[in-house]
């Protein structure tokens, strides 16, 4: 269900701002988007696992909070950012 520490290194490497960035809002949202997907695709074959689906709904709103706050000081990374993960929104 959780992210390996290779795709973890490869996400960070990919959505950082600039070099040794592991804060930003962007590598932030991307590692909480993969672990969301793992989740929903255990959950697919899982159905009664009501403890991680609780997990799952705050990541969900975790994600949220970060792309509000995203939103509102930079529009377009926020815009780029939904983008290059496919987000609905």
């Amino acid at each position: 269900m959780s992210i390996t520490a290779t795709r973890k290194q490869e996400l960070i490497r990919d959505y950082a701002t600039k070099e040794g960035d592991t804060g930003s809002p962007e590598v932030q949202v991307a590692i909480l988007s993969e672990r969301i997907k793992n989740l929903t695709d255990h959950l697919g074959t899982h159905s009664k696992d009501f403890h991680s689906r609780r997990g799952l709904l705050v990541m969900v709103g975790q994600r949220r909070s970060l792309l509000d706050y995203l939103k509102r000081k930079d529009a377009k990374r926020y815009e780029a950012l939904i983008e290059r993960l496919g987000l609905r929104r």
